[in-house]
């Protein structure tokens, strides 16, 4: 079953059961897929769908420091479950051992020595890990492993 299907069974569910705040999150990332499905004009392959998990993620951790920054422990705590409900639709993350073995295959493939070639190696690495690290941390073991 994919991914969209998954949160639409569970958007069902909550609904059904009453819980709003399952809800609202799944209704905030099955919209956000939608609007990206209309922008592209074809409905999202999975890989796709992840990553507009993973970028709601990032978006409520951004919510979560403004509402530290403000003060509101409230916001802070339904962000901090949002993000748990939507980390158990990805696959399991990778390990940084992980990460580095799959960043020394793509960096042997591409022949990198130098950080210069790191968008290279990012453009064969980046496709493998979708959905399961962030970007964030792959460019930095790929800086090191270069660097």
């Amino acid at each position: 079953m994919s991914t969209k299907t998954q949160l639409e069974n569970d958007l069902k569910d909550a609904m059904r059961a009453g819980d709003e705040l399952r809800k609202r999150t799944l209704r905030m990332a099955l919209s956000a897929i939608k609007l990206a499905e209309v922008e592209k004009g074809t409905p999202l392959d999975e890989p796709a769908v992840l990553a507009i998990l993973q970028k709601e993620i990032k978006t409520q951790r951004e919510a979560i420091a403004d509402a530290e920054r403000a003060g509101r422990p409230d916001l802070t705590t339904e962000a901090a479950t949002q993000i748990r409900q939507l980390e158990s639709y990805l696959p399991q993350p990778l390990t940084t051992a992980e990460i580095e073995t799959l960043a020394r295959t793509a960096i042997a493939e591409v022949g990198a020595t130098s950080a210069r070639e790191m968008g290279q190696v990012m453009k064969v690495l980046m496709p493998r890990i979708q959905g399961r690290a962030e970007g964030a941390q792959v460019s930095q073991i790929v800086r090191q492993l270069l660097g």
